[in-house]
């Protein structure tokens, strides 16, 4: 591990490491960087401005070196200070008319504070007003005049008298400080807003800022921390509008690239003796830095600032080669803004423009202009950087000497950055992340004047322009869903489908922690009723790999945190996906969340054991002369499914989870007690029963089904143990898995269980779990064997879902159709949570879906349709193995099966 994530900031660092920012530079020159494996890349952020001649400039280091041969003392407070009231002489020189004294600090930061005291010693005033979207640092009172809390909530900022008004709105100044006359000392702003994203104001802004200043007697302050010292094409921003501030703070390039320096310009009016006798700082003014001052107003102020001169006229050379990328790619970028070398890029990707696919989401995610300035870094060996309040804007801040030829540089490479975007190509903008040693991207495909699949996909769904009615009487839900595993990430975005299954696993393990979640589609239900429901999908972006993986206490928080942005939205009931269910225990950890919730499982088990008949009706097989094998037979979905077959098959052979033998015995005990009450249940309402259901009654002996479960245990102990029970519960799935006609899966297993060499000649096998247990290869070796995929059904209407899950238009999961269910019949309670779920309410469900006009969709395998071929295929293969492979069944499979 690196030291500066050792032991200096772990989290900037694993941020860092992530994004593949953590270059290690050995050598800099000029506007250029090389690092330690000898790579070179232009710098055009130059430290945020703090690089006005880039790198090691030899007329700064000369000034100090000079200072060092004459062996000039640093640090000699209390005494004149000779080298800083020379800088102090030759700021004022060329400082806006009217200022008189100077105040040294060591950052902008400090300035920024030095300035705040002033300005309070000068009015007898507390109250500071500064703007919207404005940056003046970190210490505590520039944080406070800061605008944004997520710098400001951890330290307990702001501070006590520290107000905001928007940038650039004169009348919203005007009405703050006639609001509280007598209460500002100052008005602190930016000439151009630097971190909050390169905004500058409407001409004349900052000189009737300054005139409703003097009216209310407030002071003007200009921090030109960044702006300051030639940066926009002037010496001073504030010059442009020929304003002199009360007081100027300055930093960053007044150390000339070398030095920590910071500076308080201001009027002799502004400065009292109790500023001048209360403050002090034991750094400032120090001889090396104002060394490095002095030398750097040389540089600027040199042959009539001929280098301020360069930055106004290569800047705007720069400016207008932005402009002209825009023009050819309005979709990426939205804006470009700024003066001289100080120009930022906003891009204008979010779900609306870009949906669909990653680039949207990392948008509106504030994750974009990262991943940007990371692919220029290393693909393009550009160095820029994202500012800090203006999430969605690139800064392209070059040291003042840089020439035009570095400024094309930097332009092409930022137009073949913006075309990989502009093409939907996700994965060219992320290989390197993934494959760091690619010289170059690889891009998919897409043939001249192609239209990007996802613009289709958006034009098909904001078409309808779904949205919540706002009537009381529609329905309200929400439905969780997550990457289940690595495959589903093309799917999402069709561009991934570049990337290997390495690959992939390497993205998710960048990206997926800094994902929040979001909303990746949305729908309107109409019932057969006529009853409507309005219904939001979320993805939380975890893999059930990852999700396994995590402290349930910190998956619970994700998941809690995508509820909350659904309740948020108007979310009366949450479905939970997947794994959101598993990590949840069945959602029973999220009860107090301020929502109903439903795993959807009561219904899925209802269309699962639907699948299974009709699966089982077209291949002419008979349920009641079949054994079947209910594979995480424990779980809620396994439980259930067990309880409706029981009374239909006969055998039945429940499969718990080999890892914890002795705990599945006891748990898979639980589950054969419920099903022969159920069973004894079925028998007392008269309803036909099947051979196992049969056999269970005749034994005898039982409690009545009124009696709990642990009453049925020591009976069942005994029919099991009389050699004539058609129940095993078991948790050698390799042994049983050969005698079973029909398999269900529904474990929260990611393992493919089900294989080739472990299932029956023409077995039916359903897979509810999801990743799948079911191997592909099944599918591919095993042509007998009719693999159907549980829990699809088709949507009254089939209407989009604003995404398609994999399926087609109009299908769902069945815990997703549960959820619309409830909605349309505002049942908004939890249902279907925890691992015990109830009979009355599955086929409560399954009477809901008939009302609402709910049915099984087509069945599928491996998740695509099962077409008439597939059918013919598995009928000739079952038709003409049949008789060879019942006289020879498939034999277990041992260990690398499993």
């Amino acid at each position: 591990m690196h030291p500066f994530r050792q032991y200096v900031n772990p989290h900037l660092g694993e941020l860092l490491e992530q994004i593949q920012m953590d270059k290690r530079f050995v050598r800099g020159e000029g506007c250029w960087l090389w690092d330690d494996q000898g790579r070179r890349y232009l710098d055009f952020v130059a430290a945020y401005g703090a690089l006005p001649f880039g790198f090691n400039p030899p007329e700064i280091w000369a000034a100090l070196e000079e200072a060092r041969h004459r062996g000039e003392p640093s640090f000699v407070q209390p005494s004149f200070l000779n080298t800083a009231g020379e800088l102090a002489r030759r700021l004022i020189e060329v400082a806006p008319p009217g200022l008189r004294y100077v105040t040294f600090a060591n950052s902008g930061a400090e300035a920024v504070e030095a300035a705040i005291k002033l300005a309070r010693a000068a009015t007898g005033r507390p109250r500071i007003l500064s703007t919207d979207n404005g940056f003046h640092g970190k210490t505590f009172g520039a944080l406070s005049a800061t605008h944004r809390a997520a710098y400001q909530d951890a330290f307990f900022a702001p501070a006590e008298g520290f107000d905001k008004v928007p940038y650039g709105d004169l009348e919203a100044l005007e009405r703050a400080l006639a609001a509280r006359p007598g209460e500002y000392a100052a008005f602190l702003v930016e000439p151009i807003q630097g971190e909050g994203g390169i905004v500058v104001p409407p001409p004349g802004y900052l000189r009737e800022a300054r005139e409703v200043c003097r009216r209310h007697g407030v002071l003007f302050i200009a921090d030109e921390v960044q702006t300051g010292l030639g940066r926009t094409g002037v010496l001073f921003a504030c010059q442009a509008e020929g304003v002199t501030p009360d007081a100027i703070t300055l930093a960053k390039a007044l150390g000339g690239g070398l030095m920590p320096i910071g500076a308080v310009l201001c009027t002799e009016e502004v400065y009292t003796e109790e500023f001048a006798t209360k403050h002090s700082s034991t750094f400032a003014g120090n001889t090396l830095a104002c060394r490095a001052g002095l030398a750097a107003l040389d540089l600027l102020t040199r042959d009539e600032q001929a280098l301020v001169r360069h930055v106004a006229e290569t800047g705007e050379y720069l400016r207008q080669g932005l402009l002209a990328i825009q023009r050819r790619h309005p979709r990426v970028i939205r804006e470009v803004r700024g003066r001289g070398f100080m120009l930022g890029i906003q891009f204008g990707v979010d779900r609306e423009t870009f949906p669909g696919n990653l680039l949207g989401v990392m948008g509106e995610q504030e994750l974009l202009t990262p991943v940007i300035a990371s692919y220029l870094l290393n693909v393009e060996g550009l160095r820029v950087a994202p500012t800090l309040n203006g999430a969605d804007v690139i800064r392209i801040e070059p040291p003042l000497i840089a020439t035009r030829a570095e400024c094309d540089y930097a332009l092409a490479a930022i137009e073949r950055v913006v075309e990989l975007i502009d093409r939907d190509d996700t994965a060219a903008l992320l290989r390197h992340l993934v494959s760091p040693q690619a010289a170059t991207v690889q891009s998919v495909a897409r043939p001249a004047g192609h239209q990007p699949a996802l613009l289709a996909v958006r034009s098909r769904e904001s078409g309808e322009a779904v949205a919540p009615s706002g009537d009381p009487r529609e329905g309200r839900f929400a439905f969780l869903v997550h990457p289940v595993d690595l495959e589903n990430y093309p799917e999402f975005d069709p561009s991934l489908a570049a990337f290997s299954r390495a690959e992939l696993e390497e993205l998710a393990g960048r990206w997926n922690h800094l994902l929040k979640p979001f909303r990746i589609g949305r729908t309107r239900v109409v019932s057969a009723t006529g009853a409507t429901a309005y219904g939001e999908f979320y993805a939380v972006p975890r893999t059930a790999d990852e999700f396994l993986a995590m402290p349930q206490a910190e998956a619970v928080a994700e998941i809690e945190e995508a509820i909350e942005l659904a309740r948020e939205n108007g979310a009366r009931i949450v479905g939970l996906g997947a794994y959101t269910s598993v990590v949840t225990r069945g959602g029973l950890h999220l009860r107090d969340a301020g929502v109903a919730l439903t795993t959807g499982n009561s219904f899925t088990v209802v269309a699962a054991v639907e699948a299974i008949a009709e699966a089982s009706r077209r291949l002419g097989f008979p349920l009641g002369q079949g054994t079947v094998a209910v594979v995480g037979a424990t779980g809620a979905i396994g439980r259930a499914t067990a309880l409706l077959l029981a009374g239909k098959v006969r055998r039945l052979l429940l499969i718990g989870n080999p890892a914890r033998p002795e705990q599945s015995r006891r748990r898979l005990l639980r589950v054969a007690a419920d099903l022969a009450r159920h069973v004894l249940s079925l028998a007392a309402s008269g309803r036909p029963l099947g051979p196992l259901a049969q056999v269970l009654v005749e034994f005898g002996g039982w409690p009545d089904a009124a009696e709990p479960a642990e009453a049925f245990l020591p009976r069942l102990e005994a029919w099991m143990a009389s050699g004539r029970c058609p129940l095993v519960i078991t948790t050698d799935l390799d042994a049983m898995l050969p005698q079973a006609d029909v398999v269900v899966t529904a474990t929260s297993s990611t393992a493919h269980l089900v294989t080739p060499g472990n299932v029956k000649f023409g077995a039916v096998v359903c897979d509810l779990s999801r990743p799948p247990n079911v191997s592909r290869e099944v599918g591919d070796a095993r042509p007998d064997v009719l693999v159907i995929d549980g829990g699809v059904i088709e949507v009254p209407g089939r209407p989009s879902m604003g995404w398609n899950f994999g399926f087609e238009r109009g299908l769902v999961y069945a815990c997703m159709a549960e959820t619309m269910m409830l909605a349309l019949e505002h049942h908004y309670q939890h249902t279907s949570l925890g691992a015990d779920l109830n009979l009355e309410t599955i086929l409560w469900l399954k009477d809901l879906a008939r009302k609402h006009g709910f049915r099984l969709a087509e069945l599928r395998s491996f998740d695509r349709p099962l077409q008439a071929e597939a059918w013919e295929r598995v009928l000739a293969a079952r038709s003409a193995l049949g008789t060879a492979a019942r006289l020879n069944p498939a034999p277990a499979a041992g260990p690398a099966a499993r």
